[in-house]
């Protein structure tokens, strides 16, 4: 029997990462596009270098979170089917 307690804990994780993940991965892209239009408006290199880092580290971060939130939930997905399989089925007969 799986612990009801690791299944939520799952669930929070995944509740909590995912809307995380993709603000960030916006964000990163939106940052790269500033980054790009910094460095076609003819600005110093070594700021639109600095903006496009911080741009790539952003939307990446957003990636690795999505990834870790997608494990969450499968982790997730899986204890509540182990549960729903030993579940007795209502009007069974014992």
């Amino acid at each position: 029997m799986t612990n009801a307690y690791d299944r939520n804990q799952q669930y929070r994780s995944w509740i909590t990462k995912a809307p995380l993940a993709l603000v960030l991965t916006g964000l990163g892209a939106s940052l790269i596009s500033e980054a790009a239009v910094s460095k076609q408006s003819g600005a110093p290199v070594l700021r639109w270098v600095i903006k496009g880092t911080i741009a790539l580290t952003v939307f990446n971060s957003g990636l690795s979170i999505l990834a870790d939130a997608s494990k969450h939930r499968a982790h997730y997905e899986r204890l509540r089917d182990a549960e729903d399989a030993t579940a007795p089925v209502a009007g069974a007969a014992v």
